[in-house]
């Protein structure tokens, strides 16, 4: 297929590109920038990071599971872009130097990148804008300092503005090659298509799909790029609730989400790193039906619904009941996730992940509780865990047991006990089936100390 963009301030126009090919392979190999490195391949570490600036501004994005359509029409840097025409040096670029923030210099490049990004975002929470990039010999202290210590720098003038110079975001067909190629700008044209290829793969953020092609080697067959459908992406008002468009991004929706939610909020910034949230979509967590995907669980304590298209019809349900069974939704061929409502309510919600890293893991268990009270009586109890069954899974016995029954310690513990009847966790690398059931039962006592006005988060708890 046919693809533009822009490169370091160049313009770049590829004829019969493989849809399919990663922005780090097509740098290394076929442009020879081999700055951005090939760690993991696969998301997690980092060293692939580039910044991808289009109308909605610069973000990282990891470059190793990006494929070149998704970056059609947006301005692509790489740490060789980062310096400045005449050779000076980047800010973040002086100050790893200035603070020794590399040894071996692999991790750098992709370090640099997302300093830089941050920096002209403004960003500061360093910790946050690193947690994606990781480094084995250097240690990340001497990488934060730097980046304090580029923090009052004024942004580099040839990286301001760069969304100006995008190009209008368009693709060219396949040329009849295959695999056959979609590259909608509207879900109108998307369910037209997906009806007639419903063995086709959509692919929104790629944060998942990417790694089919990455490590699995799989040939996708017909494909649908969904980044260019604006009007599945954004949150609108609808008075009592929210509509969440499928190809919204979870920095997106945690942004909205944080000022009414913030235990959600908080979850969502340990999703991945900012560059996998930057480009997973909601949607995409939602549909590929993961029984350890963070988002379902708190969405499903919410009493959120799930709406989707199949050519013209369109049909609601909650979203419990799109999980059907481990690997298995409620979802036909040629439908595909449209949007997600999110009734507005007052904050009781609480989200726990459980994971054995803070940063950039998956959950063992992730529990979400949303309790409504009338005088110290629980009137509506809504409870959802990921982890501990083969799809995220309401706790209806739990839930049972703590509806109209007092706000005290003896009623969740109560409730602990009714969790047994709700679930049979496995037992994996990740945990034992007892640990999990263990667990699952401490996060309702933790809800209830929790609401109680006590700090139940270890990162607050001091000596």
């Amino acid at each position: 297929m046919d693809i533009t963009f822009l490169l370091n301030g160049e313009p770049v126009s590829l004829t019969g590109v493989s849809p399919t090919t990663t922005l780090l392979d097509w740098l290394r190999e076929a442009r020879g920038l081999t700055g951005t490195k090939e760690g993991c391949n696969e998301g997690d570490c980092g060293a692939c990071t580039v910044m991808i600036t289009d109308a909605d501004g610069a973000r990282a994005l990891n470059g190793c599971i990006l494929f070149l359509p998704q970056i059609a029409g947006c301005h692509v840097t790489t740490v060789e872009g980062l310096s400045a025409p005449d050779g000076t040096l980047h800010p973040v670029q002086q100050a790893l130097v200035d603070h020794h923030g590399s040894q071996c210099g692999f991790c750098t490049p992709g370090f640099a990148v997302s300093m830089a990004c941050a920096h002209l975002n403004g960003r500061t929470d360093h910790d946050t804008q690193l947690s994606g990039n990781l480094c084995r010999c250097t240690g990340y202290a001497p990488i934060i300092r730097a980046a304090q210590a580029a923090e009052s720098a004024p942004p580099p003038a040839h990286l301001e503005n760069l969304s100006l110079h995008c190009s209008e975001n368009t693709t060219g067909g396949s040329g009849g090659l295959a695999p056959r190629v979609l590259h909608p700008a509207h879900s109108d044209e998307l369910a037209r298509w997906y009806a007639d290829h419903p063995e086709a793969t959509l692919i929104a953020g790629a944060t998942d799909v990417g790694l089919w092609v990455t490590k699995q080697f799989r040939d996708l067959g017909d494909v649908a790029f969904l980044n260019r459908c604006a009007d599945l992406r954004g949150i609108t008002d609808q008075g009592d609730h929210w509509r969440i468009g499928a190809m919204t991004s979870l920095t997106a929706l945690e942004a909205h989400i944080a000022p009414h939610h913030p235990s959600l909020g908080s979850m969502l910034r340990r999703y991945g790193s900012v560059q996998v949230r930057n480009a997973a979509t909601i949607g995409g967590n939602i549909a590929n039906g993961s029984p350890i995907g963070d988002g379902p669980p708190a969405l499903i304590a919410l009493g959120a619904t799930l709406h989707l298209r199949h050519g013209d019809t369109r049909r609601s349900l909650p979203l419990e009941d799109f999980f059907v069974a481990y690997g298995r939704q409620d979802r036909a061929q040629g439908e595909f996730v449209e949007a997600i409502s999110l009734p507005k309510q007052p904050d009781n919600l609480r989200c726990y992940k459980l994971s054995k890293r803070f940063d950039q893991d998956i959950s063992a268990v992730c529990g979400c509780l949303n309790l409504t009270r009338q005088d110290q009586t629980i009137t509506r109890a809504r409870i959802a865990f990921g982890g501990m069954a083969g799809t995220p899974k309401r706790a209806a016995a739990a839930e049972a047991a703590l509806t109209g029954a007092p706000f005290t310690a003896d009623s969740f513990h109560t409730a602990m006990a009714a969790l047994t009847e709700d679930f049979e966790p496995m037992s994996d690398m990740r945990a034992s089936a007892r640990y999990r059931m263990q667990t699952a039962q401490n996060m309702l006592l933790r809800y209830f100390h929790d609401l109680s006005g006590q700090i139940t988060d270890v990162g607050q708890v001091s000596a």
